[in-house]
């Protein structure tokens, strides 16, 4: 497994411990798409990995783009919402703090869900 696949590997566990999280590929063969009741919060090349688009709180995302060179608009992304965010070796964003971004997009994504696709969530995740 080469060092690309092997963070790739890493930021999928990460993704996937997350409570109802599904990977798809809705767009086409290449891109993989992380989703919570339905919504994206990640999504990356599978055949190139450099980094992942993240949704994040637009007044976080000025702050983001002026602290690292590695957070920039993302192709075929709403600048107002999201990311493209590349971590070490790829970009100058550290491991950890690309992970916590992930979790912010998760976090982000899960307060916009309904209720009741919550709760059945939730549900889920306690059999």
């Amino acid at each position: 497994m080469s060092p690309d696949e092997r963070l790739m590997e890493r930021l999928r566990h990460h993704c996937l411990a997350k409570p109802g999280t599904t990977v798809e590929m809705p767009f086409d063969e290449r891109t993989v798409v992380f989703k919570v009741g339905g919504k994206m919060f990640c999504l990356l090349d599978a055949f190139e990995f450099s980094g992942c688009g993240m949704k994040y709180d637009p007044g976080l995302i000025p702050e983001l783009r002026a602290s690292f060179e590695g957070v920039t608009t993302g192709p075929y992304l709403n600048a107002k919402h999201w990311n493209s965010v590349h971590p070490e070796p790829f970009g100058d964003v550290p491991w950890s703090m690309f992970l916590e971004l992930i979790d912010h997009s998760y976090a982000l994504v899960w307060k916009g869900l309904t209720r009741k696709v919550k709760m059945a969530i939730e549900e889920t995740q306690t059999r």
